[in-house]
Order: structure tokens, then sequence, then C-alpha cells
């Protein structure tokens, strides 16, 4: 093996004709450290103060558990309803044309602008068990304020406009003549849409999830107000950390936090490693 041979396997990146290479780099490892690294850091270590045995009581409170469980499912319920519903708002978007079309496209991004605690108390309004549809579901039996549902109905409206967007470019650059190809070999349309274009997809779709259930997990400001807050019923695992924060009960506050981070990124892993080997099969989304 030539010198030149063994010093480009060490070389970890590209020529480029913009300077600075090392600045930029040192400027991106320094803030990612200062913003997640060491805030990361200092969770961890606090949570190891704690000793094993009094961090698993605190972690296994069934209050705990319970919020845990509301937060988790709900947003990977909210989630799944918003890859459903966003892959078709995307495809609407990009593959027809319509009057109000730019308005539809334009409010999609409403949830990213709109404060969550407005957004909480809209949803409140609607759903209340006297607002304007809690109050024709309410003879039905049916209650969604207040309630679980309630929190996946804000978990929905605060994470559809992330799938919607990360599909969305994906999908338009999908030629339609693959389409075309599809049909010409003899494909219907279910057979086109879910072995031609879903496919070619799935990385986006699953970059999409993943940010919309990431978001539902740690969603406060919309939830507080249609969730009720009921111990063991409608309680979120973020506002129980508050609750334990004024309590000035740090230990459990820390045991909660530590179990979400743990949790959440152990489920990002996976999807992140299912979305790279769908990426590595497929062409799109590469």
């Amino acid at each position: 093996m030539t010198t030149r041979t063994a010093s480009s396997l060490w070389q970890f990146r590209q020529p480029s004709v913009i300077p600075g290479f090392g600045l930029a780099l040192g400027v991106t490892l320094s803030w990612l450290i200062l913003i997640i690294l060491i805030p990361l850091s200092g969770l961890a270590w606090r949570s190891s103060a704690l000793g094993w045995s009094t961090f698993w009581t605190l972690a296994t409170d069934q209050r705990t558990i319970n919020a845990l469980r509301i937060s988790f499912g709900t947003a990977f319920l909210a989630a799944l309803i918003n890859v459903v519903f966003g892959v078709i708002l995307a495809w609407v978007l990009v593959r027809y044309r319509f009057p109000g079309k730019r308005v539809i496209d334009a409010m999609v991004d409403l949830p990213f602008a709109l404060p969550t605690a407005v957004a909480g108390i809209a949803l409140t309004t609607l759903y209340a068990p006297n607002g304007w549809i809690g109050s024709l579901l309410s003879p039905l039996g049916i209650k969604i304020a207040f309630t679980p549902i309630g929190i996946v109905f804000a978990l929905v409206f605060v994470g559809l406009p992330f799938v919607v967007r990360t599909v969305q470019p994906i999908m338009e650059e999908i030629d339609k003549e693959v389409e075309e190809a599809a049909a010409t070999l003899g494909a219907n349309r279910f057979q086109t849409i879910s072995r031609v274009l879903l496919p070619g997809l799935a990385p986006a779709v699953l970059t999409g999830f993943a940010l919309a259930f990431a978001r539902g997990v740690g969603e406060y400001g919309s939830v507080i107000f249609i969730a009720g807050n009921l111990p063991y019923v409608s309680e979120i695992a973020p506002l129980l950390i508050v609750i334990r924060l004024e309590e000035f009960n740090y230990p459990a506050a820390t045991a909660i936090a530590a179990v979400m981070l743990v949790i959440s990124f152990a489920m990002l892993l996976i999807i992140n490693t299912i979305q790279a080997w769908s990426r590595r099969r497929y062409g799109y989304g590469a």
C-alpha cells in the first residue's frame, strides 16, 4: 500500500472550494456540546447520584408509570394517524391542482407558528362537553376533552406538519412516468401505490413519524388544557415532572426525565435503523 493510498484512508473530509472547514467543524461541535451534550450529561449524572435502588423506586412508582404510558402511547398513536393522513395530504398537494390549494398548503404550517397554549385552548373550546363539537358528541356518550383521546387530538394537530413537510419534497421528485410504466406492465392502482410509490417514500415517512413522535412525547402547552391532568387517567409525564419540581421533589423529577430520555432514545434509534435500511434498499430519499 502506497503512502498516498494510506493517507487517503485517513482523510475524513472532501476537498472543497469553500475554506474554513476546521473553524466550521469546531463551532458546530462546540455548539452541540453546549446545547445538547452538557444538559444530557447533567441529567445522567444527577440520575446516577440517586443510586440504583432509589432510582428504581422513583421510576417504578405507579403514578409515574401511568404518566409515561399515557405520554408515549398517545404520542405513538398520534404519529401513526399523522403518517396516514399526512401522506394523503402531501399526495393531494403534490399531484392535484384545485382552487384554494395555496391556502391549504399554508395552513399545514399553522401549528408551527401558533403558540401551543393557544392551540390547547382552541381544542378544549371545541371538544369540551359544552363546546361546539363536544356538545354534539356528549349525548352519544362520547367524551374527548379531559381524556387520553383529547391528548391524541392535540398531538395530531401539532405533529401533522412534520409528516407532510418531510414526505412532500420526496413525493415531488417521483416522476409520473414511474406510475405510467407500472400501469403499462399491468399493475393496478393499489399495486402501483403499495409496490412502487410507498417503498420509495418509506425513509421519508419514517422520518416524519419519528419527528411527530418526538414532538408528541415532549409536548406540553397544547396538552395540559385538553387533557384535564387527572392522575392515573390523563396526566402526561412532562406535567408530572413540573409537579415534582413544584413540590421540590428533585429526585423524582430527575428519575422521570431520565426514563423518558432512555425510552425516547431507544425508540428513535430503532426508527433510524429501519430508516437507514430502507434508504439503502430503495432509491428515493437516499
